[in-house]
Parts: C-alpha cells; sequence; structure tokens
C-alpha cells in the first residue's frame, strides 16, 4: 500500500477519455471494472469536495482539427468517429457528471491540447492532478508527461485506467508513469480521503 497525501482545496481528480467509443474498445468485463472503479473514486471525491473534471474528445462535422498527418484521428475522420453529439462521444452512463462537474474538450490524446484545461486549473488554484480514465497509453500517459512539464503534482490511479493493450497498461505503470508522478492503486486514494475526514 502507497501513503499518499492529498490536499482537497488544491487537487482535481481527472476523468478522461471515459466516452462509449473509447471505453469500447475495452472487453466487456474491463470496462465494466474500470468504470466501477473510477465511479467509488468519483464518489469519495465529491465528498471529500475534491473538484472533478471530465476531459473528452470529440469532432465537429467535418473534422476541421483533424490534420492528416495525424494518422490516429485521422483514423477516426475516416471512421465517422467521435464525432461531436453522437452517442459514441458521450460519456459512460455509471459516471455522467453531476452539477458542479466540469466538462473540457481537448482535440488530441493529452489532456491540455485544444483545450482551456490549464486556465481552469490555474484560476482554481489547482495544483495536484489524480489520473483516471482510458486509455493508459493515450490520455493518461500524455497527460501525465503535459502535467509534468507544467509542475503538477501528478497521482495515478493504476486501476482506475485501462488500455486495450494489458501489457501496454502494465508498462506504463511500471516504467512510464512512475517517471513523472506517483502510481497507487484506488484503494490508496480513498484511503487518504478517509485519513482526512
Amino acid at each position: 500500500m502507497n501513503k499518499v497525501n492529498i490536499n482537497a482545496r488544491s487537487t482535481a481528480l481527472m476523468v478522461m477519455d471515459c466516452q462509449n467509443a473509447i471505453v469500447g474498445s475495452l472487453t466487456p468485463a474491463d470496462g465494466q471494472k474500470v468504470l466501477a472503479n473510477i465511479q467509488k473514486a468519483i464518489v469519495a471525491s465529491r465528498e471529500a469536495g475534491i473538484q472533478i473534471i471530465y476531459v473528452v474528445v470529440h469532432f465537429r462535422e467535418g473534422y476541421p482539427e483533424v490534420s492528416p498527418r495525424n494518422a490516429l484521428f485521422q483514423g477516426l475522420k475516416e471512421a465517422g468517429g467521435l464525432k461531436q453529439g453522437t452517442p459514441d462521444a458521450s460519456i459512460c452512463e455509471p459516471i455522467r457528471p453531476q452539477t458542479g462537474d466540469i466538462i473540457v474538450t481537448k482535440k488530441r490524446l493529452s489532456a491540455f491540447t485544444g483545450s482551456d484545461l490549464e486556465t481552469i486549473l490555474r484560476s482554481r488554484g489547482i495544483d495536484t492532478l489524480v489520473l483516471s480514465g482510458v486509455s493508459t497509453r493515450g490520455v493518461i500517459e500524455s497527460t501525465a508527461r503535459s502535467a509534468f512539464d507544467m509542475d503538477y503534482g501528478i497521482l495515478v490511479l493504476e486501476d482506475c485506467c485501462a488500455d486495450p493493450e494489458i501489457e501496454a497498461h502494465q508498462a506504463a505503470m511500471k516504467w512510464v508513469l512512475p517517471f513523472t508522478g506517483t502510481v497507487c492503486s484506488s484503494q490508496d486514494f480513498l484511503n487518504a480521503l478517509a485519513d482526512k475526514t
């Protein structure tokens, strides 16, 4: 068990890319498991007064934001995926935002790219990010690196992240993400919040 210290006033729980099409890339069992773990983290964060920020990725009609040089997003464009306002771009039902939560829209892998996330964090005095979402080698790794370069504290909830490639998830949690922040379980996070009450 990792000992985690949380200052609720300056911390945000980031729930990233938990959209129907993206979570749907996981096996049904893995999708249900990660959403259940994220839901627990959301409930505990709300009770502790931690700001919850949802990050989504979607594109306008015609995909003007997508460069033909970006193979990943060009593939999405060709498939008509993650179009703004469509069911596949919607946040998964079990963890839908509530009043007081913030929704940020990004246009690339990192939560910071093409979004107003940094402005929101600075305005609210948030200096620590708790990362959760799908996929580990996409939004989680990219956001962790961006946040690290901007001097944010980073906590990654290992079992609140998932990737269609389990080996990539495991490698990221073992080798990549500890380089930029602290990797812990959702239970470590819940324990830290419980210690504050």
